[in-house]
C-alpha cells in the first residue's frame, strides 16, 4: 500500500525532517504456538505485522487491519500488550518516532493462511518460537513482552533508556 494520502501530505511540508506518528502492532500467536512475521519490503528485515494508525482510527482497528493488509490473516485482538516510542530512520531519510501500541492477537478460525497481500511485505510465513528468522531488539522486545503473558501491558519505565528502542 505504501504512504498514505495523510503523511505524503505531511511529507511535503517538512521534508525527510522528524515526524511523529502513532502505530499499531499485531504480535500474532496461532493454535501451534507460532508467530507470523513478514519480511518487509522497505528494508528486507523481518518484523512482527504494524504500521501507521489512520485518522479516526483505534489503535486496535489498526493492528487488525494492518495484519489483514500485510499477511492476508484475519485476526482478532486478545488485548493489549505494550506501548513505547521508537525512532526509525527510512532508507530515503525519512525520520520518524513511533508510539507503538502493540496488541496479542489470534487468528480467524479458517482464516489463517499467511501470504504477501502487499508491496510491504517480501515474504509472509508462521515461525515456531524457537526458530525465528533474525530479528533486531525492538521485534524481539515487543514478542517477548507479549508472550509472558501478563494481564498489564509492558511499558518503558520513566527516566531509562532502553537500547532496544533504539534511543541512546
Amino acid at each position: 500500500m505504501g504512504v498514505s494520502d495523510y503523511i505524503a501530505g505531511l511529507r511535503a511540508r517538512i521534508g525527510h525532517d522528524l515526524l511523529m506518528l502513532p502505530s499499531a502492532s499485531a504480535v500474532v500467536v496461532n493454535d501451534a504456538g507460532e508467530l507470523l512475521l513478514e519480511r518487509r519490503s522497505d528494508d528486507g528485515r523481518w518484523s512482527i505485522p504494524s504500521g501507521v494508525i489512520d485518522p479516526g482510527e483505534q489503535p486496535a482497528e489498526a493492528a487488525v487491519r494492518e495484519v489483514l493488509e500485510e499477511t492476508g490473516v484475519r485476526v482478532t485482538v486478545e488485548r493489549l500488550a505494550g506501548v513505547a516510542m521508537h525512532p526509525t530512520r527510512y532508507p530515503n531519510g525519512d525520520e520518524c518516532q513511533y508510539l507503538n501500541l502493540w496488541f496479542l492477537c489470534r487468528p480467524v478460525p479458517g482464516e489463517d493462511a499467511a501470504r504477501v497481500a502487499d508491496d510491504e511485505s517480501l515474504e509472509v510465513g508462521w515461525f515456531a518460537q524457537d526458530v525465528l528468522p533474525p530479528l533486531n531488539d525492538y521485534e524481539r522486545l515487543r514478542i517477548e513482552t507479549t508472550m509472558r503473558g501478563s494481564e498489564t501491558a509492558w511499558f518503558a519505565p520513566a527516566g531509562e533508556r532502553l537500547a532496544a528502542l533504539g534511543f541512546d
